[in-house]
């Protein structure tokens, strides 16, 4: 009896569920892992990447992208997905430009591809998008945000988020580690603080993530190797001295 609720997007199941979208954020929990985190002065947003075969290309698949020189995003969910979004968000962004000869704010574009998400969800012969997107750029003023937008079309500000399949592990690090403290990170903070997020959730023998920075009125500049490496070392410096110090009994 339910088989026929999930058969066509645009119907509710008895309990008040559309299950294609449902089957959309599944595609999401089952992506890699992405990070986001906006500070005061930076944006620094990281994504894992699968292990895959020696002879492929990664440049070819690069799940960091700008969207205008000012707005970066990257994503978990299904790649093809993003493509499409990415391309339709760029030509927006441009047009935008054209039209009022000044950038978009972060909210607008984040806007509109929430809103082509949710226009997924209302019509036939159409599936909704397979991914959850993490935006973060700068408006004019160079206040600096990060927006986060789901299949279903809603979308939320943050200081710091996480989506994928250990998003939920990921999201309650951040909670746990940084609270307060965001806003006044400078930037290798907040870049060490990206990449222990992603080890939270993953186990990483070697750098298997991309992290990237952006600042105001300038360039997106991708996190060398050899630094994420330094990172990782010191990072698994940290988490066994924190393991020794729990194990150590208190004295009395």
């Amino acid at each position: 009896m339910s088989d026929r609720y999930d058969r066509a997007v645009t119907i509710y199941s008895p309990d008040g569920h559309l299950l294609q979208v449902e089957y959309a954020q599944e595609a999401v929990r089952r992506g890699s892992t992405a990070v986001g985190l906006r500070t005061n002065d930076c944006i620094v947003v990281g994504v894992e990447k699968r292990s895959s075969n020696p002879l492929f290309d990664e440049r070819s698949m690069r799940k960091i992208s700008m969207l205008d020189n000012h707005v970066v995003m990257t994503f978990a969910g299904l790649t093809a997905d993003a493509r499409v979004l990415i391309s339709r968000a760029q030509a927006e962004a441009q047009s935008y430009r054209l039209n009022f000869e000044r950038p978009v704010t972060v909210e607008y574009i984040t806007r509109f591809i929430a809103q082509m998400k949710q226009n997924y969800t209302q019509s036939n012969g159409r599936r909704p998008f397979g991914l959850s997107c993490l935006m973060g750029g700068f408006d004019g003023d160079g206040k600096p945000h990060l927006y986060q937008t789901e299949p279903s079309g809603i979308y939320y500000e943050w200081t710091g988020s996480s989506t994928g399949r250990a998003g939920t592990t990921a999201r309650e690090y951040m909670e746990k580690h940084a609270g307060d403290t965001v806003d006044s990170m400078d930037e290798q903070t907040a870049v060490k603080h990206v990449v222990r997020t992603l080890m939270s959730g993953t186990e990483m023998s070697e750098p298997q993530l991309d992290v990237a920075v952006l600042r105001f009125n300038q360039p997106l500049r991708m996190v060398e190797c050899q630094a994420l490496d330094d990172h990782m070392r010191a990072i698994r410096g940290e988490i066994e001295a924190e393991v020794k110090t729990r194990l150590v009994p208190n004295k009395l």
